[in-house]
């Protein structure tokens, strides 16, 4: 079956023969680079262990792996233009493995530094990856069924948010707990760790082992689209968008919630380790991860029921309030409800971002394809929000960070809220029921 041209960012894409192929690879996109990303909640406790780093300075990690959004993602939008969907699917993935692969040096070296530098390229391929993805999946097909495809993309994406961890935990670190550093000083407490940190670079060479692989696999189909290439705009007119107080509030709400689900997975396994919550050792509070995530691939067919039975205003509206309800709970309690109650605000994000994508994007036409590239860096909120809960935890305790994702939720309900009161006040414009001037 070929595809028919559609009004979305990939339009003037077509399929040169079945594309039923090629929609398992993207889907196999999906999946790989949430996985990878969610893998960053492991490499924490890990990481600040054999560093000895203070929570501030363990979300640095986030920050080296999500600042990439912000700096990648004109550049990977203007590379898809030159280059088109495959052949830039095969850019990101060498850059994804090469990632990979410098984490072996950064092993060897021993330095905190390195392993941000190799996140950050390894952030890089997977910006590209999601550049190209999330317009490629709506085309490769009929236009009226775009929005049940990209949904079940993503769903492959939660699913590999929820394996990662899991397995990332067995992996990294189930060693930890066993680890005695008593007693141990310079030279042998140093072997010690250079041999702990080589459990993390054999995790990635094996990740990168598997996406040259799918690279190469890429490349075999790489002229199987037929793309009509489109002329390297200027991305500097795209933040004209920004003047749009709906879009703008949008943006910030993406940040806000990046932030805000970001900095609770990475510091779930240290908060479900503390002695009065459930006291579980490192392996098996990394596990854990695997609900958090898991949470938000279950709600995303709930939302997805529920976003055709009400307004999207008022059920992002729901499950932002919802999410700060867990929060304070988790916060001002202890024991089993402590954790649950953390653990289940990833139920609660399941419908954020599409939602909050889709509120934010109505009504920019022609122009959604640049809007999506704004939304994209804002993503960057993953880099910011996360050692600002550091700072806090540093500061307080685990508990008292929690204030701050509190507080990104907070502004997403504001967010939701005003896209509510626009509904309505649009709708009673157009019923009659109340003069334009008094609605303004």
């Amino acid at each position: 079956m070929s595809m028919t041209p559609s009004s979305d960012p990939a339009a003037g894409v077509s399929a040169i023969g079945p594309v039923a192929h090629l929609r398992w690879f993207v889907f196999a996109l999906f999946f790989i680079f949430g996985g990878i990303t969610s893998l960053n909640d492991v490499l924490i406790p890990k990481l600040k262990h054999l560093f000895t780093l203070s929570y501030g300075e363990a979300m640095l990690i986030q920050s080296a792996f999500f600042l990439a959004y912000l700096l990648i993602s004109m550049p990977a939008a203007m590379l898809v233009q030159r280059l088109g969907y495959m052949r830039s699917a095969v850019v990101g993935l060498l850059t994804m493995t090469a990632g990979c692969l410098l984490f072996l040096p950064a092993s060897t070296s021993g330095l905190f530094v390195t392993f941000l530098g190799a996140l950050f390229v390894l952030a890089s391929g997977i910006t590209i990856i999601q550049v190209v993805a999330n317009p490629l999946i709506s085309a490769l097909g009929e236009p009226a069924t775009a929005h049940s495809r990209l949904t079940f993309a993503q769903a492959f994406n939660s699913l590999g948010t929820t394996l990662f961890p899991y397995v990332g935990a067995i992996l990294i670190l189930g060693t930890l707990a066993t680890v005695n550093e008593t007693g141990l000083t310079g030279e042998a407490l140093a072997a010690l760790r250079a041999q702990e940190a080589r459990v993390i670079d054999h995790t990635y060479v094996g990740i990168a082992a598997a996406l040259g692989l799918l690279a190469a696999v890429v490349w075999l189909f790489r002229n199987r689209l037929a793309e009509t290439r489109r002329p390297v705009t200027n991305p500097l007119a795209s933040f004209a968008l920004l003047a749009r107080p709906r879009f703008a509030f949008g943006a910030l709400g993406i940040f806000l919630y990046v932030g805000a689900e970001v900095s609770i997975g990475s510091l779930l396994t240290n908060y479900l380790m503390q002695a009065d919550t459930l006291a579980l050792p490192a392996q098996a509070a990394g596990e854990r991860l695997a609900f958090y995530w898991g949470g938000a691939m279950v709600g995303r067919f709930v939302g997805a029921w529920l976003l055709r039975r009400f307004r999207p205003a008022n059920v992002l509206l729901t499950v932002a309030g919802s999410a700060i309800g867990l929060i304070a709970i988790s916060a001002l309690s202890t024991g089993l409800v402590s954790g649950t109650t953390l653990i289940m605000v990833g139920l609660a994000n399941s419908i954020m971002f599409p939602t909050i994508f889709s509120l934010a994007s109505e009504g920019l036409g022609h122009r959604a394809a640049e809007g999506s590239g704004i939304i994209c860096m804002a993503i960057v909120g993953g880099a910011i929000i996360p050692p600002l809960t550091g700072l806090a935890a540093d500061l307080t305790t685990l508990r008292g960070a929690t204030i701050v994702p509190l507080l990104c939720y907070t502004g997403i309900m504001a967010f939701a809220r005003y896209c509510r009161v626009h509904v309505l006040l649009s709708e009673r414009t157009e019923s009659g029921n109340a003069p334009a001037t008094e609605l303004a």
